[in-house]
């Protein structure tokens, strides 16, 4: 099964390494470039992952998280922040917003992929 995910980041070169990194990964990658088309697109149709960067133009990557996990048909949702915003301070407002995985950039394509993976496709127990 091919996972869908959505990514939310108003950098072209971004939304082009992440989606030519994942789609060869095997996931299935839409993209938006700010956060109300990013609240939109999660009303129409969830997918199986969200990217969300901070700075969009038109709200703070974290308000966008607030909401969706504020909301109870997204609330599970998992979501990875991609930011530059690497500073201690906002790594925590992430993690205390309910980022459930926060890399910065610049990034590894490698560690993305992996972490993208880890988030879809924990290993079975039992």
């Amino acid at each position: 099964m091919e996972e869908r995910v959505l990514l939310v980041d108003d950098d072209p070169a971004t939304v082009s390494l992440v989606t030519d990194a994942l789609t060869g990964a095997g996931f299935f990658v839409s993209s938006v470039t700010d956060a109300l088309s990013c609240l939109n697109a999660l009303q129409d149709d969830l997918p199986d992952l969200l990217i969300l960067d901070v700075m969009l133009p038109d709200m703070d990557g974290f308000e966008v998280l607030a909401t969706i996990r504020n909301n109870d048909a997204t609330r599970r949702l998992p979501v990875m922040m991609l930011t530059a915003r690497d500073r201690h301070q906002d790594k925590l407002v992430g993690w205390m917003s309910g980022a459930d995985r926060y890399i910065t950039k610049p990034f590894n394509v490698k560690d993305l992929v992996t972490a993208t993976v880890q988030l879809l496709r924990p290993p079975a127990h039992g």
